[in-house]
């Protein structure tokens, strides 16, 4: 199943859970330290996706209330951590030191 299918087989699903892809990116951010060599590495062996594509995927992931529910901790780990390079980026733009 590819991206486009996961996504319609959750919305005919009604969405209260998570695809395995999904549940698999929430598997791998709470250990991706375990794996040896480097995460952008160990996203495209695992997930076969650019850093990039990947980065975008968990950022829509983190934000759906069933990655929540799933993972309550970790979610809020990756929100926040999310919002203070959200800060530090903005804080750049503008001239200021976060």
């Amino acid at each position: 199943m590819d991206a486009a299918e996961s996504v319609n087989h959750e919305q005919s699903a009604g969405g209260s859970t998570l695809s395995a892809r999904d549940s698999e990116i929430l598997e791998f951010e709470r250990q991706w330290w375990k794996y040896a060599g480097a995460k952008e590495q160990a996203v495209r062996e695992k997930f076969d996706m650019s850093s990039t594509r990947y980065y975008q995927v968990l950022n829509a992931l983190i934000d759906k209330p069933e990655a929540l529910a799933s993972d309550p901790l970790l979610v809020r780990r990756l929100r926040r951590l999310r919002a203070a390079r959200q800060r530090q980026r903005s804080a750049r733009r503008l001239g200021f030191e976060v």
